[in-house]
This record gives structure tokens, C-alpha cells and sequence, in this order.
């Protein structure tokens, strides 16, 4: 059974709410201190990533409105296959910088749909 493309849109907003939810009230220096909010932001770019993924592979046009999204599954790629030579430093920007932007894409996609 062919899955909606809304649920992988919204497995990566609620994702990207997550990361969002977990490192509030964070700065950097606590965030590279705390290995337990670096698992969890880890793991929820991986979904965002693997969600993205999927949704590709489903709708490409609508996948392909997403802003970086070769860059997004290269990082869930790299999250997951070179989890040794990940920069804590880098997914921390990332979550400062980039993912604002992508919570905004995936949720004006949703709109759209819904």
C-alpha cells in the first residue's frame, strides 16, 4: 500500500518540531555537553531525512520544491553511515540555521495539500 505523501510531510515537520522542542533554551556550548539532546537531534534528522527520502521516491515534483533536499538525505546519510565522523559543531549550526527554513517548507507543502 502506497503511502500519502502528506504523511512523510508531516513526519518531517513533526520531526523538525522536535529538534526545535529539544534544544530550546539551549546555547551551543550546552548543547556539546549533552550528549543525550545530541542522540535525540540526531535521531530526528535521520526521519526528517529518511521521510524526505521516501517522499521523493513517491512525489518527486513535490519533493522537489523542498529547498537543499540532496543536501537534507546526504545528512541523514551521513548521520547514519559515518556516525563516527560527525561534527556535534555542524549538526548544532544546522539546527540554528537550516531548519527553521525546512520546517517552514515542509509546513507551507502541508497547507498546500490539505
Amino acid at each position: 500500500m502506497q503511502r500519502d505523501p502528506r504523511a512523510f510531510l508531516w513526519d518531517a515537520r513533526e520531526a523538525a518540531l522536535a529538534i526545535e522542542s529539544f534544544t530550546r533554551g539551549l546555547d551551543a556550548a550546552t548543547y556539546l555537553a549533552n550528549e543525550m539532546a545530541q542522540s535525540a537531534v540526531e535521531r530526528k534528522f535521520e526521519i526528517i531525512g529518511e521521510s524526505l527520502n521516501q517522499l521523493t521516491r513517491l512525489d518527486a515534483s513535490l519533493a522537489a520544491r523542498i529547498p537543499d533536499l540532496a543536501q537534507i538525505v546526504a545528512f541523514r546519510n551521513q548521520l547514519i553511515h559515518g556516525y563516527a565522523t560527525v561534527n556535534v559543531s555542524t549538526v548544532w549550526n544546522i539546527t540554528q540555521t537550516a531548519l527553521p527554513q525546512l520546517r517552514i517548507a515542509v509546513q507551507t507543502l502541508l497547507d498546500e495539500l490539505t
